[in-house]
């Protein structure tokens, strides 16, 4: 049996290549630039939100407390009538990138180590390349790409986007696998 502590280099640097290729992809790559689209009026939008004072959260509109509301006619019109939508609020000011870049490599190496746990309790020591590669990589992309598919199904998401975070999702599952694979314990 492999140890977690055998591991602790290809943990590491594949945390590192992952964080490292997904600046890149978020910041000069250019096929994330359209997830996100502006208001056709974002002022008036801004000014019909601002005095309601939205703690940082989730929020969906029309909002409907439980599955009874939808038999209320008042209910019915305003999903008709529209928007329909959800909504992510968070803390006003402008966003401080330090946290985040940290959080994600937090994430990154999480990530790392759950491939690396389960790779270690289903492959020996000595396994070739491709073997690790299959089993790491696999589990890599599961635990980087699969985890939006809901929000497209259950909220909305363009598949668009959900399409992109699954290739990214992918070339994060490569570098993950080629690193354990390389570095695997003979």
């Amino acid at each position: 049996m492999v140890t977690i502590g055998a591991l602790w280099l290809a943990i590491l640097l594949s945390a590192i290549a992952v964080w490292v290729v997904s600046a890149i992809i978020w910041m000069a790559m250019p096929h994330h630039k359209s997830d996100y689209g502006k208001l056709p009026d974002e002022d008036a939008a801004l000014q019909a939100l601002t005095p309601q004072r939205l703690a940082p959260g989730q929020y969906s509109i029309p909002y409907a407390t439980s599955p009874k509301d939808f038999q209320n006619p008042e209910t019915i019109r305003k999903f008709e009538d529209g928007p329909v939508g959800f909504l992510t609020v968070v803390p006003s000011g402008v966003p401080t990138m330090g946290s985040k870049i940290g959080l994600s490599f937090v994430f990154y190496l999480l990530i790392s180590t759950v491939v690396a746990y389960l790779a270690s309790r289903t492959l020996d020591a000595g396994e070739d390349y491709l073997a690790v590669f299959r089993v790491t990589g696999t589990v890599a992309w599961l635990a980087y790409g699969t985890a939006t598919v809901p929000d497209a199904i259950w909220f909305g998401r363009p598949w668009s986007a959900i399409v992109k975070g699954l290739v990214d999702a992918l070339v994060f599952a490569l570098l993950t696998a080629g690193f354990f694979g390389w570095l695997w314990p003979a």
